[in-house]
């Protein structure tokens, strides 16, 4: 493997580039349809349910693949593994121009979420594989900028786009993961490549042990995340309050887990990531009450504050979990760290909508958004020290 001084920059190393470009195309593809496919499906006459379904699909597939991954990576190695998820993403792609059908939408969805979950556990065990010793915090978040900024960018832009010329270029986006390929093989034939069939057996359970506390802290912050992300703009349709929280949210999130990195590799996770759990709970709370007061002035900044916290969390509990197993078990914890948060995502869509709506003697009004928000807050201070618990062992 590449070694670099401590003072080098990583983007000398061929490897950190290959990895920057191939998630780049890969998540593009990805932001591409996660929310102008569902307004596809409802030009064709689904309800909002059925119009959500579709990422459902996708997500659902990403989960349930995610699980065997790992051992696909030990079997066919880290470049090959990629660049067959790379496939499985873009290739489907322009079936979904084809029609509006809720039926065909849903299978070619379940496909391309079965790359995207090689994709995500692949690219995120790269940080660790391709950077020098010392230096993974940096890596993931270098590797967490370039996630991050295709959902800023690319999630409205291709709505947008859909909404002025159709549907065709959105799908056409969405094939772009198809040119990160050689990129993708190219890192299977040098040092990214790190699988030794005749090495030590992985020891998945000990390893999902190891990150079990980080990963949980995870779930529940991008469950608090989640729920401000999907009801925001329900509790504020008009105006441009929720769009710019949004947006505020996304570029705060994206460059705080980019540059969370540099600061974890000098003093490790011990005191980074509890502070990063309390500095969500505070921009997750203030915009509960910024919502709930009707405050504009409270909410915008609420949500930048939430998602310095909610990018730096990503990142410290990335780099937490790789620290806690042995290289071999690296994508095990890749796999954890990727279920946590895609089912924290999940899990944050249903569970604050099912608790704003809930009315606690029945005839009375329901709780509402602003206050299922703040129960999100409570519970992301209360899983912080998770992180404490954790750092001893760093």
């Amino acid at each position: 493997m590449v070694r670099t001084a401590t003072g080098t920059s990583l983007w000398q190393l061929p490897g950190i580039r290959q990895l920057v470009a191939v998630t780049l195309l890969g998540f593009v593809g990805f932001a591409a349809t996660l929310s102008a496919l569902p307004w596809w499906a409802a030009q064709g006459g689904a309800t909002l349910t059925q119009a959500g379904s579709v990422t459902t699909a996708m997500l659902v597939a990403t989960v349930a693949t995610q699980t065997v991954v790992p051992a696909m990576v030990r079997r066919f190695g880290s470049g090959r593994s990629l660049a067959a998820g790379l496939l499985a993403l873009g290739l489907p792609s322009p079936l979904l121009a084809l029609t509006t059908d809720l039926g065909p939408l849903l299978v070619v969805s379940a496909v391309r979420g079965t790359g995207f979950a090689v994709l995500t556990v692949v690219g995120s065990t790269l940080t660790f594989t391709l950077a020098p010793r010392g230096r993974h915090g940096e890596a993931a978040g270098i590797y967490g900028l370039a996630v991050g900024l295709t959902s800023v960018v690319v999630v409205p832009g291709a709505v947008a786009l859909a909404q002025q010329a159709g549907f065709w270029p959105v799908a056409l986006v969405a094939t772009l993961p198809v040119l990160a390929v050689p990129a993708a093989l190219r890192m299977a034939r040098g040092d990214a490549d790190q699988v030794d069939p005749t090495g030590p057996a992985p020891r998945h359970v000990r390893a999902v042990l190891a990150v079990a506390l980080p990963c949980l802290l995870l779930l529940v912050v991008t469950l608090a995340g989640s729920g401000l992300v999907t009801f925001l703009p329900i509790e504020r349709p008009l105006g441009l309050l929720a769009p710019a929280g949004l947006l505020l949210f996304g570029a705060t999130s994206a460059v705080s887990r980019w540059q969370v990195g540099l600061l974890a590799d000098r003093v490790g996770t011990r005191r980074l990531l509890p502070a990063s759990a309390v500095v969500t709970a505070a921009g997750v709370a203030g915009v509960a009450g910024g919502l709930h007061l009707g405050l504009a002035g409270l909410v915008l900044p609420a949500a930048a504050v939430a998602g310095v916290g909610y990018g730096a969390v990503q990142n410290l509990t990335l780099v937490a979990a790789f620290a806690r197993v042995d290289p071999v078990d690296t994508p095990t914890a890749s796999a954890v760290w990727n279920l946590s948060f895609d089912g924290g995502t999940a899990v944050g869509a249903v569970a604050v909508g099912a608790l704003a709506g809930w009315s606690a003697t029945g005839g009375a009004a329901p709780v509402g958004i602003p206050v299922a928000l703040a129960a999100c807050a409570a519970l992301v201070l209360l899983a912080g020290p998770l992180g404490l618990v954790h750092a001893r062992t760093d």
